[in-house]
């Protein structure tokens, strides 16, 4: 028996981790507050259009979306160039930068 995914659900969850208010979310994904709000109060399905607007808004692929386990996940270019700097950092400088990404997310 297959458990369906629940787009709302993870929508929630991934506000929450990022400290995230659908007002925001809704802007940084380019759609309309009304529409997320209403998405999400009457559990309605968004399209497929509309979860790519909501990755982008998080900053994540779909892969990543739907990816709830802890399995690895394709990364984009971006996240990729990170990886490749934060490599070459030493442990005091990466824990800065870690502090400084926390700081440009809110997430302090």
């Amino acid at each position: 028996m297959s458990q369906e995914f629940n787009v709302n659900a993870r929508i929630k969850e991934l506000c929450e981790k990022r400290g995230f208010s659908y007002y925001e979310l809704a802007k940084r994904s380019e759609i309309p507050y009304s529409t997320l709000n209403t998405m999400i109060l009457k559990e309605n399905q968004p399209s497929l259009s509309t979860v790519r607007k909501l990755c982008n808004g998080f900053g994540i692929s779909l892969l990543q979306f739907f990816n709830t386990e802890d399995a690895p996940v394709a990364l984009s270019q971006k996240q990729k160039e990170c990886l490749a700097l934060f490599d070459v950092l030493t442990p005091e400088e990466q824990a800065l930068a870690i502090v400084y990404m926390k700081g440009l997310s809110h997430q302090l």
